[in-house]
């Protein structure tokens, strides 16, 4: 028996506010644990709540991506529960109206779309970080009461590849919004995976398992994949599949069990007493959408037209920093498919070399895009630019200097001079001339090589290929 899976995901995304969701506490990462609280953070008495009007406008932001409908009133509610992580015993949260719902978003699966549904998106605020050893816990509030954005997805994905396409499609939406960072290894995009088997054509689902807090996009797909296999191996030998929470151990390719559940836990929502309904105005909502920076698919779409391939495009958006940089040589009138060459082979090889950040290049991005002008100008190969952009990268200096420094000059391309050294170069080597009509294209290289000596390294080797082989056609 063939199985199809149902997955669903719950993405927690931590927003980069200056302050916190409720609080005046700096929303930082990797400070001193249990210096950016307040009052409020550590649920002394008779502390309020206070909205974080950033926080709303980044949630606006992130629906509208998502093709949701936005609530233009907002209402909060107490999510109750007893742990260590919230000192208050409740989380304030959206669950009874999110600020989104019913949207979507489309994935690419090969050569074609899918469009996934998206339940909704509400805010909240994150807990803090525990630190669980043998016999003690040790808590770090620092993270509690940073606004966080959830996104919850219809259970319309069937594989672990599709479930991480639609990951990274969410990390791009919020990085490019200017949201989140999206650093998953930081905690800062969390993913919870919902999955059930059942037998192809059924309408009801299986039993739902859990897999908890992935953090890695490959990680969502191995541990997606890992258990469709598990569950299936089970279903096929006569087990009944329990309802319970899993987490994905990388070493082991596995998922591990954490605990059973037996029954939905009743957090007893009720609305929050200290928040009342917030009205946001039709000009608020349309200014957080108006004022939100470019997306990546408008991104992604804009550097095709420039000429760049779908590989390039991709390699460029995936990091923010390097995408910034890439734009900033387009106003030189710079070749951008040249720009885009340099920076994925030539700038991402010296960064990798340097563990340096393209944020800490000495070289303006202005300045490469006049050096594609210059290669063309000049007729330079494109070694000859790789060499000026390392000179340029390596000394801080501009490229009119590196490229005295490095003594490159103009290429000749002039028919006339190309001729001379052709003739000067075939002249020279009879036997040559025999070989490459014999069949021995070999011939032809080192023919090259010998104009390129006469020439100084200036001759242009394509025109002076085309002038060889038309010459000794003569001979």
């Amino acid at each position: 028996m063939n199985f199809e899976a149902v997955i669903g995901l719950e993405i927690h995304v931590e927003m980069k506010t200056r302050s916190k969701m409720f609080s005046s506490s700096p929303n930082s990462f990797s400070r001193a644990v249990n210096t950016e609280v307040t009052p409020f953070d550590l649920a002394f008495p008779g502390t309020m709540p206070r909205l974080n009007k950033e926080a709303v406008r980044m949630a606006i932001r992130v629906a509208n991506a998502l093709h949701m409908t936005i609530d233009h009133e907002l209402h909060f509610d107490r999510k109750n529960y007893f742990y260590p992580d919230l000192p208050k015993g409740f989380q304030i949260t959206q669950q009874r109206r999110p600020i989104g719902s019913d949207g979507y978003l489309e994935i690419r699966k090969g050569n074609e779309k899918k469009r996934i549904g998206i339940e909704r998106i509400h805010m909240e605020e994150d807990t803090c970080k525990q630190t669980h050893f043998v016999d003690y816990t040790l808590l770090d509030y620092n993270r509690a009461g940073v606004p966080l954005v959830e996104i919850v997805s219809r259970p319309e994905m069937h594989d672990g590849y599709e479930a991480m396409k639609y990951v990274e499609a969410i990390r791009n939406i919020v990085v490019y919004s200017g949201t989140s960072d999206g650093k998953m290894e930081e905690g800062s995009l969390r993913v919870d995976v919902n999955i059930s088997l059942r037998p192809y054509g059924q309408k009801e689902f299986g039993t739902k398992v859990e897999i908890k807090n992935l953090n890695s996009i490959k990680n969502i797909q191995d541990a997606i994949d890992f258990e469709i296999e598990r569950q299936s191996k089970a279903l096929l030998s006569g087990e009944k599949i329990r309802q319970e929470t899993r987490r994905y151990d990388e070493s082991k390719g596995a998922t591990v069990l954490m605990r059973v559940k037996t029954d939905a836990v009743d957090y007893k929502y009720f609305p929050e007493p200290n928040l009342v309904p917030i009205r946001l105005s039709d000009a608020f909502v349309q200014d957080a959408i108006d004022t939100c920076p470019e997306l990546y698919d408008s991104k992604f779409e804009r550097y095709l037209q420039m000429g760049l391939t779908e590989k390039d495009a991709e390699i460029i958006l995936s990091d923010p920093a390097m995408a910034s940089y890439f734009e900033a040589a387009a106003p030189s009138g710079a070749d951008m498919k040249e720009v885009a060459n340099f920076l994925i082979v030539e700038v991402n090889s010296y960064l990798n070399k340097t563990g340096k950040g393209i944020k800490e290049i000495k070289m303006p991005a202005t300045e490469l895009g006049k050096l594609t002008l210059i290669l063309k100008k000049e007729k330079l190969t494109h070694k000859q630019g790789a060499d000026i952009l390392f000179k340029c990268l390596e000394d801080g200096i501009g490229v009119e200097e590196a490229k005295k420094a490095l003594h490159i000059e103009a290429m000749v391309d002039d028919e006339g001079a190309i001729l001379a050294f052709v003739t000067e170069a075939l002249d020279k080597n009879p036997q040559s001339i025999a070989d490459y009509k014999a069949g021995k294209d070999r011939a032809i290289s080192f023919l090259v090589g010998q104009v390129m000596k006469l020439s100084k390294g200036k001759a242009k080797p394509s025109a002076v290929m085309a002038k060889l082989k038309e010459e000794i056609a003569k001979r």
